[in-house]
């Protein structure tokens, strides 16, 4: 009966062992800021609307909501559509602070308050470690090409529509 024990014990040790090596493997498989490349997100279905005082204007994105996705952002994107951006999502309002560090893209960095208005945008630099930051508390924040902003007349006080952003839909 010990034997017996010990055989299924063993049995069992090994299929965890098993498993976590699997999950160990799969999971750094998944492209994250360390290992180096860009981290690609499925880009929402629903695009992203900025309403301005020149009308509506249309932007696919994708949205990164979780500590690991907010962390890898747009690090190591080499390009981007002129329409594309990324939407990262914070759980509540708060001082946010960004930087450029591995992102070799300028970008212009749109800071949201959670009521879908824009509170400020800023430029970011490439590969700079220099903090951006709006010193207000936002909830979302869209990082679109450098130069977006401007041309689509994006300002401070218009409003952004999408599913994520709660607010105003």
């Amino acid at each position: 009966m010990a034997h017996r024990n010990w055989l299924t014990a063993s049995a069992l040790c090994a299929a965890i062992a098993v498993i976590v090596a699997a999950g160990a493997f799969f999971y750094s498989q998944q492209p994250t800021s360390a290992d180096g490349r860009a981290m690609i997100l499925p880009v929402d279905p629903q695009p992203l609307i900025a309403v301005t005082k020149g009308g509506e204007r249309s932007f696919s994105i994708e949205v990164a909501d979780t500590s690991a996705e907010r962390e890898a952002g747009l690090m190591f994107r080499e390009q981007m559509a002129d329409d594309h951006g990324m939407l990262f999502v914070f759980e509540a309002p708060r001082e946010v602070n960004f930087w450029m560090k591995n992102t070799p893209l300028p970008l212009d960095l749109i800071f949201v308050g959670q009521d879908g208005k824009i509170r400020a945008i800023k430029q970011g630099e490439p590969q700079s470690e220099a903090i951006i930051s709006p010193g207000v508390p936002v909830r979302f924040v869209l990082e679109l090409k450098a130069g977006t902003a401007a041309r689509d007349g994006i300002e401070d006080g218009d409003l952004l529509r999408h599913p994520a952003i709660g607010g105003s839909k």
